[in-house]
């Protein structure tokens, strides 16, 4: 009697061991914003009876992999289907489900001889605050471990199958911002880009609202600029375009020369003027494409960025238009001096100021 039951302890207590290895699962959050949740299932101690009924079979698409023995992939769907992560409270369906047997990819995941691992990943929600992981497979206690990339000091967690761990805060370094938030960011830096520090487009803008009193021919220009900067910025992001900023730089200061010296022959919009507005729109486009080079441009929201950054440089240009009409346009352009007083002098300091700038900077591109 005594022999058989220290046998059945010691079977017990086998079965105890081999259940809290039975799964083990590793999540590490990437600086790049996504999550990769890893789980490793030792298939040897998997109960015979698992999984019996499905958990939840449309909750998710079938994981890719590939095993020879159909069991495999019964069991890794089942775990899959009982895997979510959580942030801030809610659950969170992967972007890609992937499962590997054998070979190069299992053992790089971290999976022992005959073990199945089963990786999740995806985007760590913008603005997320906790994470959590929730696994409705009851196979017994089992190893949940939680990482920051460049963190060396992961949270480990034991948790029994089918519960949901305790939320763990995450590090502000690898949750990407919200969407609205991007916009916001980019819509400020390209509005900050003009007003203040775009003093080049400044000038000319103020060349093509000197032009005329009447506010029709200066709509006419700025569309035209609008349109050709906002073509180069989105080709020469999307790197369809290039040309080196020891080019641009100089052209854009010959860019105001031109308009404020034209202003000194003409009060009335031609077409050439249009036309050659809309060309130095073009350049413009590659400059503003270069400053939002080096701010760089996030990955997921590539497109929302980009557009928010043009729309800012839109209200940068509108607001000095709309600043050079109160203060100069409203009051004063239906005086006889208008033109002597304003429209000269401003266009001759304009020019200068240009031409200062191209002189130096193709001295700068020269030296370089």
């Amino acid at each position: 009697v005594r022999l058989a039951a220290v046998v059945l302890f010691l079977v017990g207590a086998a079965a105890t061991a081999h259940e809290l290895g039975t799964i083990r699962t590793n999540v590490v959050f990437t600086k790049q914003g996504d999550y990769v949740a890893v789980v490793l299932i030792d298939r040897e101690h998997v109960p015979p009876g698992f999984p019996g009924a499905p958990v939840n079979p449309t909750s998710r698409r079938t994981p890719e992999g590939a095993d020879a023995d159909p069991r495999a992939e019964e069991i890794v769907q089942a775990i899959a289907d009982a895997s979510r992560p959580m942030f801030d409270g809610r659950e969170v369906l992967p972007d890609r489900v992937e499962w590997w047997a054998r070979g190069p990819a299992a053992a790089a995941a971290g999976g022992r001889p005959g073990d199945l691992v089963l990786r999740l990943s995806g985007r760590i929600p913008g603005d997320a605050r906790t994470f959590a992981w929730s696994s409705r497979a009851r196979l017994g206690s089992y190893l949940l471990t939680v990482r920051t990339e460049g963190d060396a000091s992961p949270t480990r967690v034991w948790l029994e199958g089918g519960e949901t761990s305790a939320a763990i805060p995450l590090n502000a370094a690898v949750v990407p911002p919200s969407r609205g938030k991007v916009e916001r960011q980019y819509l400020a830096l390209g509005y900050t880009h003009i007003l203040p520090r775009g003093t080049d487009h400044i000038l000319f803008v103020l060349g093509i609202f000197l032009l005329s009193r009447r506010l029709r021919p200066i709509l006419v220009q700025v569309t035209a600029f609008t349109i050709a900067h906002t073509i180069t910025l989105a080709l020469t992001i999307y790197g369809v375009v290039s040309l080196r900023p020891a080019i641009v730089e100089p052209l854009i200061a010959l860019s105001i020369v031109y308009v404020a010296v034209e202003n000194l022959f003409t009060n009335e919009l031609n077409p050439w003027r249009v036309a050659l507005v809309f060309a130095f729109g073009l350049v413009h486009g590659m400059g503003f494409a270069g400053v939002l080079s080096e701010l760089g441009l996030p990955r997921r929201e590539f497109l929302p960025a980009l557009l928010s950054f043009n729309a800012g440089v839109e209200l940068g240009q509108l607001t000095v238009i709309l600043a050079a009409f109160l203060a100069l346009g409203l009051p004063f352009r239906h005086r006889p001096w208008y033109r002597r007083r304003i429209v000269i002098p401003g266009s001759l300091a304009i020019a200068a100021v240009g031409l200062f700038w191209a002189v130096q900077r193709i001295a700068a591109a020269m030296r370089t």
